[in-house]
């Protein structure tokens, strides 16, 4: 199918998709978040053995997209939480993908972009890249990544990035555990394509088995735990602290919260 968000090209076993919007930093859309659930489709029917993800321009991913992020506060109920489902399944589908996933990290990956980069098997990063969660700083809620997050670096340090919405950069990311690599910018891609290469010497049906058997041990709290996610996420776009938040971020202005 065609792409307008993304750019999906296969190179023999190995599937690459882009984050196509550089003129926005890449920033998420409904329609990306579509397009994303559609190339995945497309490459788990194809022979590429391999997926990597990675973005145009200078920035991995900055979250949401501000036209997104102003439509959010005049949706119905309904539609807050069919957004929420919508990027529960990126996530999930993200995580779970039955093929080897290796995340090219060009540039900063906040909110959102964070998670897309994190949630692959194989995280390589670039030193200048930013990585973070600053959700509680605009009254918003980083709830779906949170089931992935305290799996990956552990309740203490998902509370400490979360609660406190800082950003961090490529060193400490490594640190904590949501990087595999850092690598300088003009070797990233040659780096990811060593770390293909050695996924390819696998066998295919032991990678799979593999992948698999880690899903299905975490699996069923996962999806138990991304309804919760997902219900909070949309119920926190009814309070006045979101609004709030919400104004205060595309005034570019401190939010001035309620007691």
């Amino acid at each position: 199918m065609p792409f307008h968000t993304i750019h999906l090209e296969f190179t023999g076993e190995i599937a690459m998709i882009t984050l196509d919007r550089p003129e926005k930093r890449n920033a998420i859309t409904a329609e990306m978040i579509g397009e994303l659930l559609a190339a995945f489709s497309e490459v788990e029917a194809s022979t590429a053995r391999v997926l990597i993800l990675t973005g145009a321009g200078k920035a991995f991913c900055s979250g949401m997209d501000l036209d997104a992020l102003k439509a959010l506060a005049e949706q119905s109920p309904s539609e807050q939480r069919e957004d929420a489902d919508r990027l529960a399944r990126l996530f999930l589908r993200i995580w779970s993908f039955p093929k080897p996933t290796i995340a090219a990290v060009n540039g900063h990956a906040i909110a959102g972009g964070c998670g897309l980069a994190t949630q692959c098997d194989f995280t390589v990063a670039v030193p200048e890249a930013k990585f973070g969660y600053p959700e509680v700083r605009i009254g918003f809620l980083p709830a779906v990544v949170s089931v992935f997050l305290m799996r990956q670096i552990g309740e203490k340090r998902t509370r400490e990035l979360l609660l406190t919405g800082r950003t961090i950069d490529a060193a400490e990311a490594h640190r904590i555990g949501l990087v595999t690599q850092i690598v300088p910018a003009k070797e990233l891609m040659i780096a990811v394509q060593i770390l293909a290469a050695t996924l390819l010497e696998g066998s295919p049906i032991s990678l799979h088995m593999t992948k698999k058997l880690l899903c299905d041990f975490a699996l069923p709290e996962i999806a138990r735990e991304l309804e919760l996610a997902a219900t909070g996420s949309a119920q926190i776009r009814t309070r006045e602290d979101f609004r709030e938040g919400l104004a205060s971020f595309l005034e570019k202005r401190k939010p001035r919260w309620g007691k």
